[in-house]
């Protein structure tokens, strides 16, 4: 059988959409990055191109680059907090996630961090992080000096703080966990959601003043109880609520019928939840909506 151009393509598929999403938490300008690289890579003499998986990822790498700028302009409009685009990652779309460590890589929490990088900061750390680059690697990719990466590397792991596993990998204690604090918030249950919530827990919502949506973060366990015991069995009403993997965390997809309208990561620590990052923006579900199936 002949490899067809297009067969070669989609053989790095995955691992580019991986580092673009990474570089610029965007699933859906993610996906037009790889499919730029994928016409670039159509455009070009084969037989120019000697190593196709280093020759994509500097073309993606650069493509995300070029894009970061005016996603960055966008963010300081944005209205509200703004959070990545979430991704369902029970089924592998950001690559194995086998570890605490390579979870939190892909969390909403670290790709907030960072948001605090300049692009060529991010692109180093991402590359040497997430992909294991050299920094001799890192600086063919990205036609700087080796010397210029490691120090580009240091002031990026400075910013964003030496990798970690800052929350503990899902499992069915966590579901469970998840479940009780759910059917706590429908049901308004304050003294339930106080026992499940950390004291110092932080509640982040994003609508992107396309609907509503808490503008600030609310933090604090006790504060975030009140929140949703005030209002949640009012809203819930007519939705559906289903636990998925999000950025490598448990997760709850929202569902109004067959229509996806939220989709949360919980971050839990020591057995309480410590985070919750619910994005309800519609024009930020999109990939999501493709990636699930209403139960």
């Amino acid at each position: 059988m002949t490899t067809t151009l297009a067969d070669e393509f989609e053989v790095h598929r995955p691992r580019l959409f991986s580092l673009a999403y990474r570089l610029l938490g965007s699933a859906e300008e993610a996906e037009d990055a790889v499919q730029d690289a994928y016409l670039r890579f159509s455009g070009t003499d084969r037989a120019g191109i000697e190593h196709p998986a280093a020759w994509l990822a500097k073309v993606v790498t650069n493509l995300c680059l070029n894009r970061l700028t005016s996603a960055r302009a966008r963010r300081e409009r944005y209205v509200g907090t703004w959070l990545p685009e979430p991704v369902v990652t029970a089924d592998g779309a950001l690559g194995p996630l086998e570890s605490a460590e390579q979870r939190d890589a892909v969390s909403l929490a670290m790709l907030v961090l960072l948001e605090r990088l300049t692009p060529t900061e991010r692109a180093v750390y991402v590359l040497r992080e997430a992909f294991g680059y050299g920094h001799r690697e890192i600086a063919g990719v990205l036609d700087l000096s080796e010397a210029n990466c490691r120090q580009l590397y240091r002031r990026a792991v400075q910013r964003v703080g030496e990798p970690q596993a800052r929350f503990e990998a899902a499992s069915e204690q966590q579901e469970e966990l998840v479940r009780s604090f759910l059917t706590a918030a429908r049901d308004g249950d304050l003294a339930g959601l106080e026992e499940l919530l950390a004291a110092d827990a932080t509640w982040w919502s994003d609508g992107g003043g396309k609907v509503t949506a808490a503008r600030w973060p609310i933090d604090g366990g006790h504060r975030i109880a009140h929140f949703l015991a005030g209002g949640a069995p009012k809203f819930s009403v007519g939705l559906d609520f289903t636990i998925t993997e999000v950025n490598g965390a448990t997760g709850v997809a929202t569902w109004a019928g067959d229509t996806l309208v939220g989709l949360a990561a919980i971050e839990v620590r020591d057995g309480r939840i410590a985070g919750v990052r619910a994005v309800v923006n519609p024009e930020k579900l999109e990939f999501a909506r493709r990636q699930l199936t209403r139960p």
